[in-house]
């Protein structure tokens, strides 16, 4: 079948021409002289011609410099690229650039379906006093402010007004352990915690006083501490400021510090599965036009609309959501589960405010898809215009959900990137079509290709997923990383000067792709390579199978031994499963995807970003000292991984 019999959505006449893309594709052709006859020419040209490229989004979207460039950027290699040397800028001053009197500028909700909304002009006061307070306990350009709040507007107005001081910002989620914040935190050494005393999920409260007093009291850099009362209103503790002093100086004005463009914005973070996490570093200016690309061409986000994101703020996507602010949306922030008290939370919430953008990840369409839920019936979703998945690869069987059961009309932007450039490469392009299974193409300014091991481009077969061009948004460094040993090392190690992001991809010559899963996952079978994403789409549409994980494991001698392991919903047993199992993946896939041997257990391991851990899995049945091969505290169940240790005999 070609790709086009494929076709689930093609964008109208009038989506087109109304979208941004369009708007900036016509203000190239009248003030550069530039016209393209399709996106892919507008794409090459965007990383054949990187200088000009970003140059022309500095003046496109009129990015506030309070001192001028001196030249786009110093080199083409990588790492080592300076952007925009000699500009000053500050990410929170393109932000407030969107006040409006005539929307909200946050919404909040939870999963006690407890609403409230926040004017532009009390957004305002509450950055502005924060700053206040802040600069009275010390903190100017340059020093590093740490949080472990949920995804609650208190977030966001703590980050912006660490962001206007030109200080640092970093964030975990409240339902990180204390010893997996402390192993993030104490790498950069905040001077201020910002932290609420407990947080509610699933219906289920839980404290986090304990842990608030262990990290601050284990990071001696630590000199002030606030508590933001998120589960209990009269909730204190000795020695910190309670929220509401922070945000109640009534007369402070906001105003904005200057940074330069590689002036670090935040500190993210690896997941830390094998070891110490990475303390990856962003710079104002490269988030800042990144954002600004994606929202605006790739999310094809409008002022005036809402746009959501299902996050925690220790997923990189928390920092994408507010992002939606610099094109004049308005966040609508979630905090709780996503299945309490069942699947359909979400698209209520879109039907209440309503939502234009709806963000989630693969796994939860996953999930709704199993549970035949059908939001377009049961919900009025007509206001939405786009879904956006990322997370993990989306199944072909997911999309023939979306478009089935959600609506027909509807743009399903699937997308791919990380936490290293916290943005995607791939994803949603407005004047292209939406092909079963597919991601719709690569971002502008992303010079991206499958390699393979030799480094030559391959298409229409599996590549590992490469980037050949420098972008703004790459780290400008990881924290505390002497010489740039660890940053080399993971990315550039397997194609010198090529960043190498550990992805399988598909690519077609058309542009569009499929993310495989990771390339370190990847099933070598007789020498043929498999990723782990094709097996898992078909296991998802078999009935009685909760969740899985496959393996291949290299034994001595060249006798592998590709084990599958499935978590069963109570429908049937793994005897009857077994001979189903074996003969759906032979007939969809082939008799390579099938695996030596299946076992049932009770849960899959995940990473607190949500991640199948096949990587800790894999070593753990290999024999390898799980102590140094994984960290228990950067999974979401670590208790999963004991299993998985146990058998590490019998294989």
């Amino acid at each position: 079948m070609s790709d086009q019999e494929h076709t689930f959505w093609s964008p109208s006449e009038d989506f087109v021409q109304n979208s941004n893309l369009k708007k900036y594709e016509d203000w190239l052709k009248q003030e550069k002289g530039l016209a393209f006859d399709s996106y892919h020419q507008l794409w090459e040209w965007s990383c054949s011609n990187i200088e000009d490229f970003w140059e022309s989004l500095w003046e496109y979207f009129d990015v506030i410099s309070h001192s001028d460039y001196d030249q786009v950027l110093n080199s083409h290699s990588m790492p080592g690229t300076n952007w925009f040397e000699g500009a000053t800028l500050n990410y929170s001053e393109h932000i407030f650039r969107q006040k409006s009197g005539d929307r909200s500028a946050l919404i909040f909700s939870n999963e006690a379906k407890e609403t409230k909304t926040l004017s532009w002009d009390d957004f305002e006061q509450h950055v502005a006093s924060a700053r206040e307070f802040l600069i009275g306990k010390g903190i100017s350009k340059g020093d590093t402010v740490s949080a472990y709040l949920p995804n609650t507007p208190e977030a966001i107005i703590s980050f912006l007004a660490v962001n206007s001081l030109g200080a640092i910002w970093s964030c975990c989620s409240p339902d990180f352990g204390s010893k997996t914040v402390i192993d993030r935190f104490d790498q950069i050494k905040p001077k201020v915690f910002i932290a609420c005393d407990g947080y509610t999920y699933g219906g289920k409260e839980t404290s986090r006083i304990n842990e608030v007093k262990s990290i601050s009291s284990s990071i001696s850099s630590i000199e002030h501490v606030v508590l933001v009362p998120s589960l209990n209103p009269s909730a204190e503790l000795p020695g910190a400021t309670l929220w509401q002093e922070v945000i109640s100086n009534k007369d402070s004005e906001l105003a904005f510090e200057p940074v330069d463009f590689s002036h670090p914005i935040w500190v993210l973070y690896s997941s830390g599965t094998t070891g110490k996490p990475k303390a990856i570093t962003h710079s104002h200016g490269g988030v800042l036009l990144e954002h600004l690309k994606y929202m605006h061409f790739h999310n094809d986000v409008k002022p005036g609309e809402n746009f959501f994101w299902f996050t925690t703020t220790g997923w990189m996507m928390w920092n994408f959501l507010q992002a939606s602010l610099l094109a004049g949306a308005t966040p609508v922030l979630f905090d709780g589960s996503p299945g309490y008290p069942d699947l359909n939370i979400l698209w209520e919430l879109s039907e209440q405010f309503p939502i234009h953008h709806f963000g989630t990840s693969a796994p939860y369409l996953v999930a709704c898809m199993k549970k035949r839920l059908s939001p377009g019936s049961n919900f009025d979703l007509s206001y939405l215009r786009s879904i956006g998945s990322t997370g993990a690869p989306l199944p072909p069987e997911a999309f023939d959900w979306v478009y089935e059961h959600v609506s027909k009309d509807v743009w399903l932007c699937s997308m791919s990137g990380g936490t290293d450039v916290c943005t995607a490469f791939v994803g949603g392009i407005p004047n292209q079509p939406v092909y079963r299974g597919k991601i719709q193409g690569r971002a502008l300014g992303c010079s991206l290709f499958g390699f393979d091991d030799d480094g030559n481009e391959v298409f229409d077969s599996l590549g590992e997923m490469v980037i050949t061009e420098p972008m703004p948004s790459m780290p400008i460094y990881f924290w505390g990383d002497e010489n740039h040993e660890r940053y080399r090392s993971s990315y550039f190690d397997k194609f010198p000067g090529q960043w190498c992001h550990g992805d399988w991809i598909n690519l077609s010559e058309n542009g569009s792709l499929i993310i495989q899963g990771r390339s370190d996952a990847t099933l070598n079978r007789k020498g043929i390579r498999i990723g782990t994403a094709e097996i898992y789409a078909v296991l998802n549409k078999i009935s009685g199978i909760k969740d899985s994980l496959i393996v291949n494991l290299e034994r001595e001698g060249g006798n592998d031994f590709m084990p599958l392991f499935v978590v069963l919903d109570g429908s049937s047993s793994l005897e009857k499963l077994v001979p189903f199992i074996i003969s759906t993946l032979k007939q969809q896939c082939s008799p390579r995807h099938v695996p030596d041997e299946i076992f049932e257990v009770p849960d899959i391991p995940y990473t607190l970003s949500g991640k199948k851990m096949e990587v800790p899995v894999k070593k753990a049945l290999l024999g390898m000292d799980v102590s140094k091969s994984m960290n228990k505290d950067a999974s979401r169940n670590p208790e999963a991984m004991d299993l998985f240790i146990k058998l590490a005999g019998t294989f």
